[in-house]
């Protein structure tokens, strides 16, 4: 076989039967498996070379690029340079210590952002693209990496081709090429043979891998895969995809640097102090004032917000994918937290889209079919005459049936050429396949063809037998505009004519035709015959039936072109029936619409579907139990001004098409709404990117619309946007948690130090020589920074959901991650911390307000011990600002793990001796721990009396929980 490299340069001007020999490959059945898990080894996957892949090695030596840390390193190694010639002691200590701190902040600052690297690669594999193959006779779709040169694919209107392919039968075949030739407009494809050299825009035969299907559908053989496609040529050359960066994370970037100003700001005073005040006399303790003041800053500045964000966000995103929603843009997440409208399609999303035919009604009857699912399995029989559903003014055609006939339920006479009739034009007009394996019956393509295919097997139409007796040689593709699809076939038995099937909306269908077959006979349609089927489309509407109408028409062989068919061909057709699909809703969805109705959110229906179909669901499912309902019809007759209006009381839109929900969009968020706007289809796209979270169908979805979509559903479940809207609320709530938590504590050990210097002369800090005394040393503080910027805060990230998420209002679009109640929060957490530890120490020495009687390494020790306990009981307050803290107090395993280990790993900072040594703590009496703990609780119960004095007065009585 020869190369792709060889084949696709000259692809466009061979014939079909060459390029399958040349790449040994069957047009009608594919590939083998075995030979395409070859080719797949000897071609490599159908991938674009990724980026340029940095070493473990450069990202972990990245954490040390900080300022602030270079410059602590470099004064620790000078200080270690200083013991070196003065030798005062048995080891650096300090700088030992310092170096091991700052090296385990970079080991966790590492693994953070290797997990949020591995959970957005985990998320990218599980929203790889996929692509119809035909292998071994039977279609099926795959990951689009796993392509070959040779194989046989289908491209549908909404796909992204996903390989360089020559065109091998098409159907109305239009694509969008400007990514590659720049041409705006969509491009007619089709198979013919082009003979002279052409540029890439004039191969008419060939589609591109990267390039989207705008109308109709074909199938092609794959030429070129990876690099070798048109596309890769050009990535070489396409601009790199700047790291995506979210709102949040702006704004915790400019809080960083914000606190960083302060921060340093105090720094340099409190150095400057000492330098002043405390009589520094030598290099060795200017060093150490330097390293204190540097440590400082190393210490409270949270320079890695917005990368342990990223760590929350990307596990949190990881979640919402086990639970079927697929995050595609992070900033998703943040809005999810603040949508108030949810507007969802009807079927699949809010119903099962297990389309089963239920009736079918011709001129003649009513007939019925029992079965489930896919299986070709069923009772087909007529309603009896005693049934209600069985009208009293049928057509006289039906008299011929004798009475034991209709009183059985068998099909016998003109029914029966109706039923048969109405089921293979519903058949042919369909392109699903119906296939039988080990699993059981499927349908590969759309459900509700797949459910017509089914209902023509249980009335006893085979497909052998219908392709042997209408061969396809023509279609004009369904278009949401027209509401219709049409096939054209030649008769077996009367080559003379071709027969045009067409189906879809009864309503649209109707205003195309002229007739109606009553038997074997063509009766003209007449305005009162119109209304009555109209009638009776409305009735299968209100038993919540989805229905379709089915139409034909005979036109002259010779006279016509099928392959450039047009919508002039579906006039003066034969109406021949309506076809009634159940499609129930979906058990959890009732449920889902409760939850986002109680969480402030307003469910809305936008669907294709009949109105009155579309009402009583919506009534069912808790929607609109007012039965308001809009049409697409009335939505054009309105003004913008009147749509917005409308679309605060109207919560069911039917008979629309992807134009009218733009509209909708605009107005609800002209209304100040934030909508999550579901759709499927290619021409739902800018629905989906206008709406303030686009949310695209996973199965029956296109490619366009996954790609203009900021969340994929794998399930197409309704229930899935409402559980997505909680977990982005939790990641949300938990961001701020770890937030709350981190700025606290860093503020608390800010205000210590800086009121430790000021205030030395009055807590017993200050000498009799003069020299101030820190009330911490460089050492501890990093440690205080590691145990609480360590497993505590990010166990803060893992918080599960309580029941009071989704009992809340949306946020506010805007509001700002961290809020004025926030901050008022935080400096309350930070004075009492900052009272608390100076408290200590004063009482632990002997002058200041409190006598005392420890020495100075005592008085250090204990202030350290208490503000790492401030720490850690402050971290049961970050859960919320208006919660108890004693409200779900175990929920968290995580927390209650991280809170054991950094106690333990406290407790060895005190008690072993080289650590004793290297942060300069004494060993420490039970009197003494109660002590720093009962200092450091008042964290928890002064927190929790200013939030039982805020929720009666923020908070109605009924409310059945608080903000976290």
């Amino acid at each position: 076989m020869h190369t792709s490299e060889q084949n696709k340069k000259d692809s466009y001007h061979q014939s079909i039967q060459e390029l399958a020999s040349a790449y040994e490959t069957d047009t009608r059945l594919g590939l083998s498996e075995t030979e395409a898990l070859t080719r797949l080894e000897r071609y490599g996957r159908n991938e674009l070379p990724a980026g340029k892949v940095v070493p473990r090695w450069q990202k972990f030596l990245a954490q040390f690029q900080n300022v602030l840390v270079i410059l602590l390193l470099i004064a620790t190694a000078i200080s270690a340079g200083l013991w070196l010639s003065e030798r005062e002691s048995a080891l650096p200590y300090e700088a030992i210590a310092i170096f091991a701190v700052v090296l385990l902040n970079a080991l966790m600052g590492y693994i953070q952002e290797s997990r949020a690297e591995e959970a957005v690669a985990a998320l990218r594999q599980m929203s790889a693209a996929r692509a119809k193959v035909v292998r071994g006779g039977v279609q099926r779709s795959i990951v689009a990496a796993e392509l070959v040169p040779g194989d046989i694919i289908l491209v549908e209107e909404g796909d992204t081709i996903p390989a360089d392919a020559r065109l091998i039968q098409t159907t109305a075949l239009q694509t969008t090429e400007a990514a590659l030739t720049g041409e705006s407009l969509p491009v007619s494809k089709d198979t013919g043979l082009i003979m002279e050299p052409a540029e890439l825009g004039d191969r008419h035969n060939m589609i591109f891998s990267g390039t989207a299907v705008t109308f109709g559908h074909a199938y092609a053989l794959v030429v070129a895969t990876g690099v070798q496609t048109q596309m890769g040529h050009i990535a070489g050359m396409l601009a790199t995809v700047p790291p995506e960066t979210t709102l949040l994370q702006q704004e915790l970037a400019h809080v960083g640097k914000l606190l960083g100003i302060i921060v340093m700001a105090i720094a340099v005073i409190m150095i400057t102090t000492i330098i002043l005040i405390g009589n520094v006399s030598s290099l060795a303790v200017l060093m150490d004032v330097l390293i204190l003041g540097v440590a400082l800053a190393v210490a409270a500045i949270p320079e890695g917000l917005p990368a342990v964000v990223t760590a929350v966000l990307a596990l949190g995103v990881q979640r919402m994918a086990r639970r079927n929603a697929i995050v595609r843009h992070l900033p998703a997440v943040e809005t999810l937290g603040s949508a108030t409208i949810i507007a969802s399609d009807k079927t699949g999303t809010l119903t099962k889209n297990e389309m089963t035919v239920r009736v079918v009604i011709t001129a003649s009857g009513r007939i019925e079919m029992t079965g489930t699912g896919y299986s070709p399995k069923g009772e087909v029989r007529r309603c009896s005459p005693g049934d209600n559903k069985y009208p009293d003014n049928w057509p006289q055609a039906d008299l011929e049936v004798v009475e034991e006939d209709k009183a059985s339920g068998r099909i016998e006479g003109t029914l029966r050429h109706e039923l048969e009739r109405a089921l293979t034009i519903a058949d042919r007009a369909s392109n699903a396949v119906l296939q039988h394996n080990a699993d059981g019956w499927r349908v590969q393509g759309d459900p509700t063809e797949g459910a017509l295919i089914v209902a023509a097997r249980k009335a006893g139409l085979e497909a052998d037998a219908l392709d042997a007796r209408f061969e396809r040689v023509g279609e004009l593709p369904f278009s949401s505009e027209r509401k219709l699809m049409t096939t054209l076939h030649a008769h077996a038995k009367k080559r003379e004519c071709l027969l045009v099937f067409t189906k879809g909306a009864p309503d649209a269908l109707l205003a195309r035709c002229s007739f109606e077959l009553v038997g074997e006979e063509t009766r003209s349609l007449t305005p009162e015959r119109r209304s009555e089927i109209l009638k009776l489309n409305e009735e299968l509407a209100i038993e919540a039936l989805r229905s379709l109408g089915v139409a034909f028409r005979s036109i002259p062989a010779d006279a016509f072109e099928a392959d450039r068919a047009d919508e002039s061909i579906e006039y003066n057709l034969v109406f021949v029936g309506l076809i009634g699909m159940l499609d129930p809703p979906r058990e959890e969805a009732k449920n889902a619409v409760s939850r986002a109705k109680a969480a402030g959110i307003r469910p809305i229906m936008i669907t294709g579907d009949h109105p009155v179909t579309a009402t009583v669901i919506a009534a069912q499912l808790g929607i609109a139990e007012d039965r308001q309902v809009v049409t697409g019809a009335k939505l054009e007759q309105l003004s913008d001004e009147e749509l917005d209006r409308t679309v605060k009381e109207v919560s069911v839109y039917a008979r629309v098409n992807p134009e009218h929900k733009l509209r909708i969009v605009k107005a609800l968020q002209r209304g100040g709404e934030v909508t999550a706007m579901t759709g499927d289809g290619v021409n739902d796209a800018p629905a989906l990117k206008t709406s303030d979270i686009g949310v695209a169908m996973g199965i029956t979805g296109t490619d366009v619309s996954r790609e203009a979509a900021d969340m994929v559903l794998t399930d197409d479940n309704f229930a899935s946007i409402v559980a997505a809207v909680e977990e982005g609320r939790t990641i949300f709530s938990n961001i701020r948690k770890f937030l709350r938590y981190l700025l606290s504590s860093n503020i608390g050990e800010v205000l210590v130090m800086f009121f430790g210097v000021l205030l030395a002369n009055i807590i017993g800090l200050q000498t009799e020589d003069g020299l101030i005394v820190l009330p911490l040393l460089a050492t501890q503080l990093l440690w205080v920074n590691l145990v609480t910027d360590g497993a505590p805060a990010l166990a803060l990230g893992v918080d599960p959901a309580g029941a009071h998420v989704m009992r809340k209002p949306p946020r506010v679009k805007g509001e700002r991650v961290i809020t004025s109640e926030m901050w008022f929060g935080i400096a309350f957490v930070g004075v009492i911390t900052a009272v608390g530890t100076l408290l200590v120490i004063d009482a632990c020495l002997p002058q200041g307000l409190i006598e005392g009687w420890g020495s100075i390494p005592y008085a250090q020790t204990m202030a350290f011990n208490t503000l790492v306990l401030f720490s850690l009981f402050n971290v049961l307050n970050a859960r919320s600002d208006k919660q108890s803290a004693f409200l779900g107090l175990f929920s968290n395993k995580w927390l209650w793990s991280a809170i054991s280990l950094s106690l333990l790993l406290q407790v060895a900072v005190i008690y072993v001796p080289f650590l004793q040594h290297a942060f300069s703590t004494v060993s420490l009496s039970l009197q003494d721990w109660l002590l720093c703990a009962g200092v450091a609780s008042s964290v928890l119960w002064l927190r929790e009396l200013s939030k039982l004095t805020y929720r009666p007065a923020t908070q109605p009585s009924h409310s059945p929980a608080a903000q976290p």
